[in-house]
């Protein structure tokens, strides 16, 4: 085993480096917990919906409650998903200079530790999903086998950024099956607009890899889009705004959610103005930056329900 001390290449400086306990360390690094950004851009689409089921519902008694337990959910899931992603990309994340540090090629945690810890933090997004009604339990489970899919796509396609989208925008339903227990035409344009933002933002994510993804023959949409990122990115970013918009019409919501959307789309302009697809540190801050975009528009969709 290799010393649990020794640092991720792409997350220096952080917590856990400093302070967890040197056994945790590594499982810390496996669920992500040194950089919760993922988290929180899979928290986002629940806190949408959820906004917005509860206006539509005229009851915003349960919001307090439902919000926290998708925090809880969004970061235990989000855990078990990346650690999912680095068991099954282990020998790929070896041979690529910014993962091959991660705690699975490093030697820190054996597959076998790593698919025990897997495991625990399924049982945590279970436990908080039996909070919920039948039908949101049933809507969770179904996402399960496009998070499994998902590490498997940049072997044999350009686009695993849709089955990400597909799978990280999953909350975008899941606040109203846990609010309404139904999915109706609102949820419907907010999960494909929550779809078309992921495709964007995690198109960004992957330029940072451009090259060792060439190499050694993974896909994405950074290698497919090259030079015409910014293109696409006005093309995505554009669809996510408008079928946001829909579901934002369709949900009946007040002014405030129009002020958040606006706010969401001026976000992801700078976005596109701003991107230098050669600049990995400069991709990396405006791939964080999305969170700040997202809780723009939740705050305008909360304010919207309260009122």
């Amino acid at each position: 085993m290799s010393d649990a001390a020794a640092r991720v290449a792409d997350s220096v400086g952080n917590w856990v480096d400093s302070r967890a306990p040197l056994w945790a360390r590594p499982y810390l690094r496996l669920s992500r917990l040194d950089r919760p950004i993922g988290s929180w851009l899979l928290l986002i689409p629940c806190l949408w919906s959820t906004a917005l089921a509860s206006h539509l519902a005229r009851d915003v008694s349960q919001l307090p409650l439902t919000i926290a337990l998708f925090l809880i959910g969004a970061f235990a899931m989000r855990g078990a998903g990346c650690t999912w992603n680095d068991i099954t990309d282990r020998d790929l994340d070896a041979r690529v200079e910014r993962t091959q540090s991660r705690p699975i090629p490093a030697g820190q945690v054996t597959v076998t530790q790593a698919l025990v810890f897997l495991v625990v933090q399924a049982l945590v997004g279970l436990v908080v999903l039996l909070q919920f009604n039948h039908f949101a339990i049933a809507t969770g489970i179904a996402s399960l086998l496009i998070v499994a899919a998902y590490p498997f796509m940049k072997r044999i396609t350009y686009w695993p950024q849709v089955v990400l989208g597909l799978a990280f925008s999953w909350g975008a339903l899941m606040g109203f099956a846990v609010v309404l227990g139904r999915i109706d035409a609102a949820a419907l344009a907010l999960y494909a607009g929550t779809v078309a933002w992921v495709i964007g933002y995690d198109t960004i994510y992957a330029h940072q890899d451009a090259d060792d993804d060439a190499f050694i023959g993974i896909k994405s949409t950074a290698l497919l889009f090259g030079e015409r990122t910014r293109l696409a990115l006005a093309i995505f970013y554009g669809l996510a705004v408008v079928l946001i918009g829909v579901a934002v019409h369709l949900g009946g919501a007040h002014w405030p959610a129009w002020i958040g959307l606006a706010a969401f789309a001026a976000h992801l302009a700078w976005q596109i103005v701003r991107i230098e697809i050669g600049d990995s540190r400069l991709c990396l801050w405006i791939f964080k930056s999305n969170r700040d975009a997202g809780l723009l528009l939740f705050a305008g969709l909360l304010a919207s329900a309260w009122l």
